[in-house]
């Protein structure tokens, strides 16, 4: 059975209704039940009861993301988490950074200490940490400058920044987002690609994969930099989306076949009952 995701998400969030001004478009999203009037969700299409969440003139109706429109935007904000979190851990990492290369010294010393007590039992397991690639990793740290490890620091919160500012604008569903997320992710694809030579790891091709897909999908499915027609045809495509828009043109072409003044009864299983999450008048954009 095909899901429904329209459906879904208004059980969720609640029925975005609209009255125009336009009377004969506001006949065709309006109907009387025996329990009160009724108006059409610009989402799911059902009759919700209660007073409509806006009212004004047809091309200033809300944007309500429906059908493609709606999984594009649950997609986008997939990644506005994933980018959330990478964002959290390089800060994480950047403080780490700036701490050590505040208390280097003593830093090292602690580690030359608990190296020393753990050589025993390393031997014990024939494990040779005079030639141990970890340790040799983490004497070389101690050999940084005071002012490189700061310079890392500021750079690893920097991209860290970037991380958060594309999170909270994919949420958004911002268009400079995802431009931004397209050229920052596609800046670093070379640096991942040479790390894959040096060492293979699980978690790098994961992670490489998912920034390629990531970089495709939105280039494509948002036609940045002109590609699919560009910004106008996107614009095209997602007000066309919109319930109140279809509603035009089914009017438009009713006058064509119709007789006038034809009365539009609804059955009372297409009647949904209002929620209380509705907005209470026309933006840019309703969930």
């Amino acid at each position: 059975m095909k899901r429904d995701w329209d459906r879904r998400h208004c059980a969720r969030k609640g029925h975005i209704t609209y009255a125009p001004t336009e009377p004969e478009l506001r006949a065709r999203l309006h109907v009387g039940t025996a329990v009160g009037e009724a108006w059409r969700c610009l989402r799911c299409g059902d009759f919700a009861l209660g007073e409509p969440s806006g009212s004004g003139k047809a091309e200033d109706a809300p944007y309500v993301p429906r059908g493609k429109a709606l999984r594009d935007l649950f997609i986008l904000r997939f990644l506005a988490v994933e980018r959330l979190v990478r964002g959290v851990f390089i800060v994480l990492v950047a403080w780490a950074v700036w701490k050590f290369s505040n208390s280097q010294t003593s830093v090292q010393q602690l580690f030359n200490d608990n190296l020393t007590l753990f050589k025993p039992i390393a031997d014990h397991f024939h494990y040779d940490l005079n030639h141990s690639s970890v340790v040799d990793t983490i004497q070389k740290t101690f050999a940084y400058k005071h002012n490189t490890l700061v310079i890392t620091a500021v750079a690893l919160l920097a991209y860290a920044l970037i991380e958060i500012v594309e999170a909270f604008g994919l949420w958004a569903a911002k268009r400079w987002a995802e431009y931004l997320t397209v050229v920052a992710t596609a800046a670093f694809l070379p640096l991942e690609v040479y790390e894959l030579t040096h060492k293979v790891s699980g978690f790098k091709i994961a992670t490489l994969t998912l920034n390629v897909l990531a970089v495709l999908y939105i280039l494509l499915a948002k036609r940045l930099f002109g590609l699919r027609g560009g910004a106008k045809a996107f614009e095209a495509e997602r007000h066309g989306a919109s319930l109140l828009e279809v509603e035009t043109a089914a009017h438009a072409a009713s006058l064509k076949s119709a007789p006038a003044n034809v009365h539009q009864t609804v059955p009372l299983d297409r009647v949904a009952p209002q929620g209380n999450a509705a907005e209470t008048g026309p933006s840019a954009i309703v969930e």
